[in-house]
Order: structure tokens, then C-alpha cells, then sequence
């Protein structure tokens, strides 16, 4: 799962990236306004983590351009300006939760985890698909409720697909998802290929239905046939 951080306070910014990244998060961070609507403008992300008072601007700006760009992201604002005027606003510009420092990192976890259920699955910890079962939690994968080895990256890459099921996924999107900033800096994308086929493998050998289909020249598409 890939996550924005925009926050200009460098020692709470390092921590936060720190955290969520041993929670197998990837996770970029920006600490001005220009920074972050160049990269909301042109890239996905699962979860934006947004401080209010930014040293360009304030982050309401960046929650009108994401409004005006139609994207989808969830966003949680994390913020020391506690008053409820502000909160509402925020809320109302789109906003999906708001969160005030000084905070738990644990606490910042389980927000930005719930978030993305309710934006990808539903609300649901466990995500079923046909014979497929996977644990976002323990991260775990069932395929006919036997349990099958698979890695991290794997299950994101499946989480992936499945939440965007039947949409065509280009190699460069799947790239940033995956890898984020270092997708940028990748010759070519061929760890995506072979991440593919590794986990279309593993399905196939657990008795899986082929639903991983290749899109030529274009990328990958989970299809239920």
C-alpha cells in the first residue's frame, strides 16, 4: 500500500515514514504545498496523510485540488489546530478523518489501515474473492482454505488487482504501487512482470481460477471470467 505524507516537521515526518515502512507501507513524503499537488497531480496513492499548516500554504488548498482532480485518494488530516470550526471544514472539503498531535504512531496506524479498507473493501479485514481469502491484517493468503506462501509484495500486488478488479492496471501503475518514488528511477519494468507471474503461479498450482489476464501492450487486469 502506498502512502503520502505531507508534514514539515522533519523529526515527526522521519518517524511517521519510518513507522509505517516497518509496517510494509510504502511511504513518500513531501513537506511543502508545490511539492505535494505535483505529486497528487500525478500520482495514486492509497492513503494521503495531510498537515494543515504548511510553510507555501495551507493544506486546504491541497484538499481543493484533489476535489477539483477527482481523485480518490482517502485522506487523513494530522494537525496540532484542534478547533472545531477548522475540523468541520476540513471535513466538509473532503477530508476522511482528522487526527490531532501530539498522536500515538500505533493510533496513526490503525487510522490509515481502516481507511483503506473502507475506500478498497468495504470496511473488511478479511477480503474474499471466489475461492481466494486473504487476511489484510496477518497478511495471509487461503485458496480453497489451504494456505499458500506467498510475499509481501505479492499480497499487495493481489490486494491491487482485486480492489481495482476489472479495470486495466498499466505496468508503470502497478510499478508505483509497489515501489513508489524508485519506480521513477527503474529502466524498465520488469520486476512487475515477473512479480505477476510469480503470484499467477502460485494461484494456479492452489487450484486458483486464472484471473490475472494480460492486457497486451497495455498491462494486467484482474477479470472474473
Amino acid at each position: 500500500m502506498k502512502v503520502l505524507l505531507i508534514e514539515d516537521e522533519k523529526e515527526l515526518a522521519k518517524s511517521i515514514q519510518s513507522y509505517l515502512s516497518d509496517n510494509d507501507f510504502i511511504c513518500e513524503w513531501v513537506y511543502t504545498v508545490a511539492e505535494a499537488l505535483e505529486k497528487i497531480s500525478s500520482h495514486d496513492y492509497d492513503c494521503i496523510l495531510l498537515d494543515l499548516t504548511l510553510p507555501d500554504g495551507d493544506g486546504f488548498k491541497i484538499l481543493d485540488e484533489i476535489k477539483t482532480l477527482k481523485k480518490t485518494e482517502g485522506v487523513i488530516i494530522i494537525s496540532a489546530k484542534e478547533t472545531l470550526e477548522i475540523r468541520i471544514e476540513g471535513l466538509q472539503l473532503g477530508a476522511d478523518d482528522y487526527i490531532i498531535k501530539p498522536f500515538h504512531l500505533s493510533e496513526l496506524l490503525v487510522r490509515v489501515q481502516a481507511l483503506i479498507r473502507r475506500k478498497n473493501f468495504k470496511g473488511n479485514n478479511i477480503v474474499v474473492f471466489n475461492e481466494i481469502q486473504i487476511d489484510i491484517i496477518s497478511k495471509t493468503v487461503d485458496v480453497l482454505n489451504k494456505r499458500i506462501d506467498v510475499t509481501k509484495k505479492e499480497i499487495d500486488l493481489l490486494l491491487y488487482l482485486i480492489g481495482n478488479k476489472n479495470k486495466v492496471l498499466s505496468k508503470s501503475a502497478i510499478a508505483e504501487h509497489l515501489s513508489g518514488d524508485m519506480a521513477d528511477m527503474m529502466d524498465n519494468y520488469d520486476f512487475v512482470y515477473a512479480h505477476v507471474k510469480n503470484l499467477k503461479r502460485k494461484l494456479n498450482d492452489a487450484g486458483c481460477g486464472d484471473y490475472v489476464k494480460t492486457v497486451y501492450g497495455l498491462g494486467y487486469k484482474w477479470q472474473n471470467d
